[in-house]
Protein backbone atom coordinates (compact mmCIF):
# COMPACT_ATOMS: atom_id res chain seq x y z
CA UNK A 1 0.00 0.00 0.00
CA UNK A 2 1.66 3.20 -1.09
CA UNK A 3 1.52 6.50 -2.87
CA UNK A 4 3.61 6.62 -6.02
CA UNK A 5 4.92 10.17 -5.89
CA UNK A 6 7.48 12.18 -7.87
CA UNK A 7 8.56 15.79 -7.38
CA UNK A 8 10.77 18.11 -9.38
CA UNK A 9 12.05 21.58 -8.67
CA UNK A 10 11.07 24.31 -11.11
CA UNK A 11 13.21 26.90 -12.87
CA UNK A 12 10.29 29.33 -12.90
CA UNK A 13 10.61 32.20 -10.38
CA UNK A 14 6.88 31.75 -9.71
CA UNK A 15 6.92 28.01 -9.01
CA UNK A 16 8.67 26.03 -6.29
CA UNK A 17 7.89 22.43 -7.27
CA UNK A 18 5.74 20.36 -9.59
CA UNK A 19 4.61 16.93 -8.43
CA UNK A 20 2.60 13.93 -9.55
CA UNK A 21 1.05 11.15 -7.52
CA UNK A 22 -0.95 7.96 -7.97
CA UNK A 23 -2.72 6.43 -4.97
CA UNK A 24 -2.72 2.67 -4.59
CA UNK A 25 -4.74 1.19 -1.70
CA UNK A 26 -4.05 4.20 0.52
CA UNK A 27 -6.97 5.93 2.20
CA UNK A 28 -5.16 8.54 4.29
CA UNK A 29 -1.80 10.17 4.83
CA UNK A 30 -0.09 12.50 7.27
CA UNK A 31 -0.02 15.99 5.78
CA UNK A 32 3.07 17.96 6.84
CA UNK A 33 2.84 21.69 7.57
CA UNK A 34 3.90 23.81 4.60
CA UNK A 35 4.27 27.48 3.70
CA UNK A 36 3.12 27.46 0.06
CA UNK A 37 -0.20 27.52 -1.74
CA UNK A 38 -0.83 25.40 -4.79
CA UNK A 39 -3.06 24.16 -7.57
CA UNK A 40 -3.90 20.43 -7.63
CA UNK A 41 -5.49 18.71 -10.63
CA UNK A 42 -6.74 15.18 -10.10
CA UNK A 43 -8.93 12.49 -11.60
CA UNK A 44 -10.75 9.53 -10.15
CA UNK A 45 -13.24 7.17 -11.76
CA UNK A 46 -13.38 9.30 -14.89
CA UNK A 47 -14.18 12.54 -13.07
CA UNK A 48 -11.84 15.55 -12.91
CA UNK A 49 -11.27 17.99 -10.04
CA UNK A 50 -9.22 21.15 -9.43
CA UNK A 51 -8.37 22.39 -5.95
CA UNK A 52 -6.57 25.45 -4.61
CA UNK A 53 -4.57 24.37 -1.58
CA UNK A 54 -3.33 26.74 1.11
CA UNK A 55 -0.39 26.94 3.49
CA UNK A 56 -0.68 24.61 6.49
CA UNK A 57 0.42 25.68 9.95
CA UNK A 58 0.25 22.23 11.56
CA UNK A 59 0.32 18.56 10.74
CA UNK A 60 -2.95 16.78 10.05
CA UNK A 61 -4.39 13.57 8.64
CA UNK A 62 -5.62 13.96 5.07
CA UNK A 63 -7.82 11.56 3.11
CA UNK A 64 -6.46 10.07 -0.10
CA UNK A 65 -8.97 8.98 -2.77
CA UNK A 66 -7.96 5.47 -3.81
CA UNK A 67 -7.16 5.03 -7.48
CA UNK A 68 -6.71 8.75 -8.11
CA UNK A 69 -4.00 10.45 -10.15
CA UNK A 70 -2.75 13.91 -9.24
CA UNK A 71 -0.67 16.72 -10.72
CA UNK A 72 0.23 19.57 -8.37
CA UNK A 73 1.92 22.95 -8.66
CA UNK A 74 3.43 24.46 -5.51
CA UNK A 75 3.91 28.21 -5.95
CA UNK A 76 6.79 30.25 -4.58
CA UNK A 77 6.43 32.02 -1.24
CA UNK A 78 5.21 35.56 -1.85
CA UNK A 79 3.07 34.72 -4.87
CA UNK A 80 -0.72 34.81 -4.56
CA UNK A 81 -3.95 34.66 -6.49
CA UNK A 82 -5.54 37.95 -7.41
CA UNK A 83 -9.04 36.66 -6.61
CA UNK A 84 -8.24 34.71 -3.42
CA UNK A 85 -6.10 36.28 -0.65
CA UNK A 86 -3.58 33.76 0.62
CA UNK A 87 -4.55 34.35 4.29
CA UNK A 88 -8.02 33.00 3.39
CA UNK A 89 -6.42 29.72 2.26
CA UNK A 90 -4.37 29.00 5.41
CA UNK A 91 -5.20 25.54 6.80
CA UNK A 92 -7.83 25.09 4.11
CA UNK A 93 -8.49 25.17 0.41
CA UNK A 94 -11.08 25.68 -2.30
CA UNK A 95 -12.44 23.17 -4.80
CA UNK A 96 -13.03 24.96 -8.10
CA UNK A 97 -16.38 24.31 -9.81
CA UNK A 98 -16.98 23.38 -13.43
CA UNK A 99 -13.81 21.32 -13.95
CA UNK A 100 -13.57 18.95 -16.90
CA UNK A 101 -10.80 16.56 -17.90
CA UNK A 102 -9.45 19.19 -20.30
CA UNK A 103 -10.13 22.55 -18.66
CA UNK A 104 -10.80 24.29 -15.34
CA UNK A 105 -12.28 27.66 -14.43
CA UNK A 106 -10.32 30.21 -12.38
CA UNK A 107 -10.98 33.92 -11.81
CA UNK A 108 -13.76 34.06 -14.37
CA UNK A 109 -11.84 32.43 -17.22
CA UNK A 110 -11.33 28.90 -18.49
CA UNK A 111 -7.81 27.44 -18.66
CA UNK A 112 -6.37 24.24 -20.09
CA UNK A 113 -5.60 21.63 -17.45
CA UNK A 114 -1.82 21.03 -17.45
CA UNK A 115 0.19 17.86 -17.28
CA UNK A 116 3.42 17.80 -15.25
CA UNK A 117 5.43 19.05 -18.23
CA UNK A 118 3.00 21.89 -18.96
CA UNK A 119 2.83 23.39 -15.47
CA UNK A 120 5.17 26.31 -16.06
CA UNK A 121 3.42 27.19 -19.34
CA UNK A 122 0.11 27.43 -17.48
CA UNK A 123 1.68 29.58 -14.78
CA UNK A 124 3.15 31.93 -17.39
CA UNK A 125 -0.33 32.41 -18.86
CA UNK A 126 -1.80 33.03 -15.41
CA UNK A 127 0.91 35.61 -14.70
CA UNK A 128 0.40 37.37 -18.03
CA UNK A 129 -3.32 37.52 -17.30
CA UNK A 130 -2.74 39.05 -13.88
CA UNK A 131 -4.33 36.02 -12.18
CA UNK A 132 -1.16 35.14 -10.22
CA UNK A 133 0.71 38.06 -8.66
CA UNK A 134 3.50 38.51 -6.14
CA UNK A 135 4.99 41.02 -3.73
CA UNK A 136 8.69 41.47 -4.60
CA UNK A 137 9.39 42.62 -1.05
CA UNK A 138 8.75 39.09 0.23
CA UNK A 139 11.32 37.63 -2.16
CA UNK A 140 13.83 40.29 -1.05
CA UNK A 141 13.24 39.45 2.62
CA UNK A 142 13.64 35.71 1.99
CA UNK A 143 16.98 36.42 0.28
CA UNK A 144 18.15 38.22 3.43
CA UNK A 145 17.83 41.76 2.11
CA UNK A 146 16.67 44.65 4.28
CA UNK A 147 13.95 46.65 2.49
CA UNK A 148 13.89 50.42 3.05
CA UNK A 149 10.61 50.27 4.99
CA UNK A 150 9.75 49.75 8.63
CA UNK A 151 9.75 46.33 10.24
CA UNK A 152 6.02 46.66 10.84
CA UNK A 153 5.44 47.29 7.12
CA UNK A 154 7.57 44.30 6.20
CA UNK A 155 5.62 42.04 8.56
CA UNK A 156 2.25 43.34 7.33
CA UNK A 157 3.13 42.80 3.67
CA UNK A 158 4.65 39.40 4.44
CA UNK A 159 1.44 38.29 6.17
CA UNK A 160 -0.71 39.65 3.35
CA UNK A 161 1.27 37.82 0.69
CA UNK A 162 1.83 34.51 2.50
CA UNK A 163 -0.81 34.27 5.20
CA UNK A 164 2.00 33.59 7.69
CA UNK A 165 4.52 35.47 9.79
CA UNK A 166 8.20 35.34 8.93
CA UNK A 167 8.77 33.41 12.13
CA UNK A 168 6.19 30.78 11.20
CA UNK A 169 7.76 30.34 7.76
CA UNK A 170 11.19 29.79 9.32
CA UNK A 171 9.89 27.29 11.87
CA UNK A 172 7.89 25.25 9.37
CA UNK A 173 10.67 25.16 6.79
CA UNK A 174 13.20 24.14 9.44
CA UNK A 175 10.96 21.29 10.64
CA UNK A 176 10.48 20.03 7.11
CA UNK A 177 14.24 20.08 6.56
CA UNK A 178 14.74 18.23 9.85
CA UNK A 179 12.22 15.58 8.79
CA UNK A 180 13.95 15.06 5.46
CA UNK A 181 17.38 14.77 7.12
CA UNK A 182 16.08 12.23 9.62
CA UNK A 183 14.36 10.23 6.88
CA UNK A 184 17.69 10.18 5.03
CA UNK A 185 19.41 8.66 8.08
CA UNK A 186 20.73 11.59 10.14
CA UNK A 187 20.60 11.25 13.92
CA UNK A 188 18.52 13.58 16.08
CA UNK A 189 21.72 14.97 17.62
CA UNK A 190 23.12 15.75 14.16
CA UNK A 191 19.90 17.53 13.14
CA UNK A 192 19.85 19.58 16.36
CA UNK A 193 23.39 20.80 15.66
CA UNK A 194 22.90 21.35 11.92
CA UNK A 195 19.63 23.30 12.20
CA UNK A 196 20.32 25.14 15.48
CA UNK A 197 17.58 23.59 17.59
CA UNK A 198 18.10 24.24 21.31
CA UNK A 199 18.12 20.53 22.18
CA UNK A 200 16.50 17.24 21.20
CA UNK A 201 13.23 17.93 23.11
CA UNK A 202 12.94 21.19 21.15
CA UNK A 203 13.34 19.22 17.91
CA UNK A 204 10.81 16.63 19.10
CA UNK A 205 8.18 19.33 19.78
CA UNK A 206 8.70 20.85 16.34
CA UNK A 207 8.36 17.46 14.65
CA UNK A 208 5.21 16.68 16.61
CA UNK A 209 3.60 20.02 15.72
CA UNK A 210 4.61 20.35 12.09
CA UNK A 211 5.39 16.83 10.84
CA UNK A 212 3.36 14.42 12.98
CA UNK A 213 6.25 12.00 13.49
CA UNK A 214 8.98 11.30 16.00
CA UNK A 215 12.63 11.33 15.02
CA UNK A 216 12.70 7.55 15.38
CA UNK A 217 9.68 7.05 13.13
CA UNK A 218 11.24 9.23 10.44
CA UNK A 219 14.54 7.35 10.59
CA UNK A 220 12.76 3.99 10.46
CA UNK A 221 10.19 4.95 7.83
CA UNK A 222 7.41 4.04 10.24
CA UNK A 223 3.99 5.55 10.86
CA UNK A 224 2.31 5.23 7.46
CA UNK A 225 2.20 7.50 4.41
CA UNK A 226 3.63 10.97 4.95
CA UNK A 227 4.38 14.00 2.77
CA UNK A 228 8.06 14.93 2.74
CA UNK A 229 8.72 17.23 -0.18
CA UNK A 230 12.39 17.79 0.64
CA UNK A 231 12.85 14.07 0.26
CA UNK A 232 10.97 14.51 -3.05
CA UNK A 233 8.46 11.72 -2.48
CA UNK A 234 5.66 10.39 -0.30
CA UNK A 235 6.65 7.20 1.42
CA UNK A 236 4.66 4.59 3.27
Amino acid sequence: MKLRFTTRRSDSPWVDTVWTCTSEQVTEMTSVAGVRWGLVFWERAGRAYTTITGPETRTSTAPVPEGATFTGIEFGVGTSLRAVPTPALVDGGIELPDTTRRTFRLDGARWETPGPDDAEALVERLVRGGIVVRDPLVADVLRGQRPAVSGRTVERRFRTATGLTRGAVRQIERARTAAALLAAGSTAADVVAKLDYFDEPHLARALRSYVGRTAGQLREGAGGAIALDLDQRLTA
